[in-house]
């Protein structure tokens, strides 16, 4: 019986390891086929992990490519009103409504950098923050505190949150008696 007994096990095990014709597969051929499976696992996941890095390299080009493409467009509007106001040309007479025209479309262009996120950061009569502006010169006055900007050349701005370009200004000093 002991003899029955063995070969039931051994059918037993055959099936469990993938034989069905009656011979049984070694711990070699099972480990070999295991090998085998990973490795083309391995080899099917290395090729999308490789589409995957060319598609984030193109990705990331035509971001830097095509990122401004909505401010472009926006931009692109208010030079079209420029572009209309100087084809009239200004006479006295017309004057007044070309600076009323440019005063809108000032406007305009603001607008558009404060939809883009694109915002000026006050300065006039502001304390000096070295962080937002640079002094390019001082001057004695009693209209603004001492360290406080007297005037501003240019315009700081930030997008965002970030400072894009330092505001150029004239810091006030207290004057000399």
């Amino acid at each position: 019986m002991s003899e029955n007994n063995e070969k039931k096990v051994a059918s037993e095990e055959a099936q469990e390891n993938g034989a069905t014709d009656g011979t049984q597969k070694t711990e070699l051929e099972i480990a070999i086929e295991e090998a085998a499976k990973w490795k083309n696992d391995f080899l099917y996941l290395k090729a999308e992990f490789e589409n995957y890095k060319r598609n984030a390299l193109k990705e990331r080009s035509d971001l830097l490519k095509f990122g401004s493409e909505r401010i472009a467009r926006d931009l692109l509007e208010v030079v079209d009103n420029f572009d209309r106001a100087l084809e009239l040309g200004v006479t006295p007479e017309t004057a007044q409504t070309f600076k009323v025209g440019m005063e809108m479309t000032a406007k305009e262009l603001k607008d558009m950098l404060n939809r883009h996120g694109i915002q000026e950061i006050p300065s006039a009569g502001q304390m000096f923050n070295p962080q937002h502006h640079e002094a390019i010169s001082s001057e004695p006055t009693t209209e603004f505190p001492d360290g406080h900007v007297a005037r501003v050349f240019k315009k700081p701005y930030k997008l965002h949150d970030k400072i894009i370009r330092m505001g150029q200004v004239v810091v006030a000093t207290t004057p000399q008696k």
